[in-house]
């Protein structure tokens, strides 16, 4: 028995390949913002103020190497965050170089961390348990 065909799906194929290809791709945008966001909020509640470099390689190191290379990607959502007063910054003089920009979450980071971290859980098992029964 053939497989029913959406009509508005078309012919197996090239343009198939490239819907779901650019789905993929959306997906991966959307997905890695938030959880960029949440990880920097995390990295920046367990300690002292730190740079743009140090936060990478925390996240790097943390990340088991996941997140290698993408360096540049965190200080557009630091600056976002900063306008949104999770995180406050401060520039400091360097011994080894130019200035640096310091980082350091606010009250209002740490209760949007704590409201993001329980929502990150719940979507996680949601999600976890949608899949794990249709995809097993």
């Amino acid at each position: 028995m053939a497989a029913e065909r959406h009509p508005h799906e078309g012919a197996p194929g090239t343009a198939d390949a490239n819907g779901v290809e650019a789905f993929v791709r959306k997906f991966d945008k959307e997905l890695a913002s938030g959880i960029t966001a949440l990880t920097l909020l995390g990295v920046l509640a367990a300690g002292e103020p730190l740079y743009g470099y140090q936060i990478a390689k925390r996240l790097e190191k943390d990340a088991g190497g996941v997140l290698a290379g993408k360096q540049s990607a965190l200080y557009p959502v630091l600056r976002g965050l900063e306008s949104s007063a999770l995180l406050r910054s401060e520039v400091q003089p360097s011994l080894s170089g130019p200035p640096r920009r310091y980082y350091q979450i606010t009250s209002l980071g740490r209760a949007a961390l704590e409201q993001c971290s329980a929502r990150w859980r719940d979507t996680r098992r949601i999600v976890d348990d949608i899949l794990g029964e249709n995809h097993a």
